[in-house]
């Protein structure tokens, strides 16, 4: 990691954040209608060119060419990362990004003939059905729009294997109203396929046999999508093999959100984030802001040993910001080997968690301002336009006032000369240590290019802090692993064979 960064970080070590946020007043970068303050880190100038520095030894500036050049970031899959490729305005590109791009055609096409009536004639609801990154990203999407965008075609989500979720998505649903996307890249998702399985009776029992019409499926293996479905479909829909999961909300993956919101919202969403891909193959480095987020989250998390980042969304539309960047950022770089098998050089990402503001003040805020952890926050506030200019004040004034509290902190000074007859033990309580980091996203037009923008903005953070750490951000061997084993347990409680570990045999004879 370099003794030149060791040495700027033992020289902030003792620094006095408030004193540094003032001396970086212009660490701020804006791009794609996103305003992003900088300066309250434990960062100066010289930090900074030393972290730049060390991106331009890391071959970030290389990095950044190989993924748009298509070639094989995913080393360990042997593939490129194409999710970018998706995002590109129709013939802007030739070769294997235009296949990528015009993979979204088809679905594109399907749902404006769904809304047009053109599929089935009185589709009211869609069912999608699917888990992880076939889950996360549209349900996002559906949650930030469905106030300002949502028409007469209503979607529920069932992700989770728990018979509850799909009994709780189906309650009140007309199968003959009713359209079940499902959505698994390998059509193998053990929880995808129980759903579905499900979903397919349901719509047997109702439907009888037009209930092909109401089932549209988006996967990477159309094949065994056939076989299941018992039929060559014509409502099959591809999910490149080159598009991770977690980077598949701008694929056919969101086919449910197009159907709810029109394909002219979709196309917004694709070219905010399109923009923001602009910005990160384009912009120098130092005004890179994809890379200077990257850089922070390595100076934070393995040289400062930060113990978790705190993702808070001061937006309503955002309240499942912090779910979905759990996935896109821990199942990418929560890894330590390197992609040729060796140990990485460094620590890598630490835990993202959140919520909602003003919501998280009344929870977890005061473990924040007053509790023991080494935390860091990004505050993320997005007003959208019209709305009501009251209650949207107080929420930006909560926003600013949490990362100032953070990062100035209450002084015990302070409280003796605000309260002067105040008890000493009470003052004592009252004292908040700050010192603890944060940035702050802003923007004040909130809408699908806005959000784009912002998705794309952390997939790339997410791909330059990989290279940084020398981690592969595209695959996720550990979760591969818990699925092997899940079908082990799942035949012990089965009967068909004993479990080999002590403890899960215990509780395999608990609940068989």
């Amino acid at each position: 990691m370099g003794s030149d960064l060791q040495s700027h970080l033992a020289r902030l070590d003792d620094a006095s954040l408030k004193d540094l946020a003032a001396a970086r007043l212009s660490e701020t970068l804006s791009a794609c209608g996103w305003y992003v303050n900088l300066s309250r880190q434990y960062l100066d100038a010289e930090a900074d060119q030393a972290l730049l520095a060390f991106a331009g030894s890391q071959n970030v500036g290389g990095a950044i060419k190989a993924l748009f050049d298509g070639e094989h970031v995913n080393a360990s899959e042997d593939r490129p990362a194409m999710h970018w490729a998706l995002r590109l305005p129709p013939g802007r590109e030739t070769g294997f990004a235009e296949e990528i791009r015009a993979s979204l055609d088809p679905a594109l096409a399907f749902a404006d003939k769904v809304r047009d009536g053109d599929v089935l004639p009185s589709i009211e609801t869609v069912l999608h059905i699917g888990i992880g990154g076939s889950d996360l990203g549209p349900r996002l999407l559906h949650d930030a729009f469905v106030q300002s965008y949502g028409g007469k075609i209503g979607v529920r989500f069932a992700s989770n294997i728990d018979p509850l979720d799909l009994e709780r998505a189906l309650d009140g649903l007309n199968p003959r109203t009713t359209l079940v996307i499902g959505i698994s890249k390998s059509f193998s998702t053990q929880e995808t396929k129980y759903n579905l399985d499900r979903a397919r009776d349901w719509l047997k029992k109702t439907v009888g046999a037009n209930w092909p019409k109401h089932l549209a499926i988006v996967t990477a293996n159309p094949g065994r999508a056939n076989d299941w479905l018992g039929i060559e479909s014509d409502q099959l829909f591809d999910m490149p093999e080159s598009i991770g999961g977690r980077f598949s909300l701008w694929s056919a993956g969101s086919l449910s959100c197009m159907i709810a919101f029109g394909t002219d919202w979709f196309r917004a969403l694709l070219k905010g984030a399109n923009d923001m891909d602009t910005h990160v193959r384009t912009s120098p480095l130092v005004y890179n802001m994809a890379l200077r987020l990257a850089l922070i989250d390595y100076w934070n998390m393995t040289l400062r040993n930060v113990d978790a980042e705190m993702v808070l969304a001061y937006a309503n539309a955002l309240r499942l910001l912090p779910a979905y960047l759990q996935q896109l950022l821990l199942e990418s770089n929560g890894k330590q080997v390197a992609p040729d098998g060796s140990r990485a050089p460094a620590p890598s990402i630490v835990g993202h968690w959140g919520g909602e503001g003003t919501i998280g003040q009344h929870s977890y805020h005061q473990w924040l301002h007053q509790g023991s952890s080494h935390v860091a926050a990004e505050f993320v506030i997005a007003a959208t336009p019209g709305s009501e200019p009251k209650g949207t004040s107080a929420l930006i004034a909560h926003a600013l006032a949490q990362a100032e509290v953070l990062a100035n902190g209450y002084k015990l000074e302070d409280i003796n000369e605000n309260e002067p007859d105040i008890d000493p033990a009470i003052a004592n309580q009252k004292v908040i240590p700050g010192g603890k980091p944060s940035m702050i996203f802003a923007c004040r037009d909130f809408g699908p290019e806005a959000l784009g923008a912002l998705i794309a903005l952390y997939e790339h953070r997410v791909f330059l802090g990989g290279v940084l750490w020398g981690v592969n951000s595209f695959d996720q061997w550990g979760v591969e692993r818990g699925k092997v084993q899940a079908g082990r347990i799942l035949e012990a409680l089965g009967g068909s064979e004993a479990a080999s570990d002590p403890v899960t045999r215990d509780m395999v004879d608990y609940f068989r």
